[in-house]
């Protein structure tokens, strides 16, 4: 291993955030390319890997205090 350098062996619980990662440079590298960009737009392979490591939450679901009754409280 290289000073400043990470291993390049991946553990199992690595495995699934690289393919996550690897899928999602891909599909923004092939965004870029099917619309004929002839420089890579590094600022959205950025958002790319930001939306895989931080993704949505799911959506709220339920009702909220308001829309609730004594009928439908439980």
């Amino acid at each position: 291993m290289t000073a400043g350098f990470p291993s390049m062996e991946t553990t199992s619980s690595n495995t699934g955030r690289r393919e996550a990662l690897v899928s999602a440079l891909s599909t923004e590298l092939d965004r870029q390319a099917q619309a004929g960009a002839s420089k890579i737009d590094v600022e959205a392979l950025a958002n790319a890997v930001e939306a895989c490591l931080s993704p949505a939450g799911p959506t709220a679901e339920g009702k909220r205090p308001s829309e609730l009754n004594s009928t439908n409280d439980d």
